[in-house]
């Protein structure tokens, strides 16, 4: 018979978001109606994606972080989003264990996709990120993160590697979890 609560939401993928996101079942459909509205096709493009992120920081240039983090989520590298995918990232960012949201973040600075993230690969998110940062809020940051370079080299500090060293998943989490300050580099929340 299916699950009629669940309108055009697979019973299949809905068993899957309820498993593996703090989403009820209810609001996993809202959320499909209100994706299936703004997206009739059933996908969101990378665009799409990016003009949703420039509505949550409209003083800074999201557009670099906002190409990253469709990047990191674009799991079958279809330059398309699908309804799943957007609600594991909506997930991941928002609500996640904070072990989950670190293997997310990995997979953000790990650019390239080879499993290993490397100094300039954190320097390239390290500077989307600053992008996020409005340009009356980066005077009050400590003299040691007030450059994207800074906030990089503060950060691959964290793991004790040299410049042409790279690190693997497991290194990153765990540098990230003893370490509260490098945890706070690896995000922008506005003050607002």
């Amino acid at each position: 018979m299916g699950n009629s609560k669940s309108g055009a939401v697979s019973k299949e993928i809905l068993e899957d978001l309820k498993l593996n996101t703090k989403f009820s079942e209810t609001e996993i459909v809202q959320w499909y109606e209100n994706f299936k509205k703004q997206c009739p096709s059933g996908r969101i493009s990378k665009d799409e994606f990016q003009n949703i992120y420039r509505k949550f920081f409209p003083d800074s240039d999201a557009n670099t972080y906002a190409q990253h983090v469709f990047r990191s989520f674009d799991t079958n590298d279809d330059g398309t989003l699908d309804f799943k995918e957007y609600i594991i990232a909506l997930h991941m960012t928002a609500t996640g264990k904070t072990t989950s949201k670190l293997e997310w973040a990995f997979s953000l600075f790990d650019v390239d996709k080879n499993g290993y993230i490397t100094k300039a690969e954190v320097t390239e998110i390290c500077t989307s990120i600053f992008k996020l940062i409005p340009s009356d809020e980066v005077g009050d940051l400590p003299d040691d993160e007030n450059t994207p370079e800074k906030r990089a080299d503060k950060l691959w500090k964290v793991f004790d590697k040299g410049d042409n060293d790279r690190v693997a998943e497991g290194e990153f989490i765990k540098g990230l979890l003893e370490n509260e300050d490098a945890l706070r580099l690896i995000q922008y929340e506005p003050l607002k």
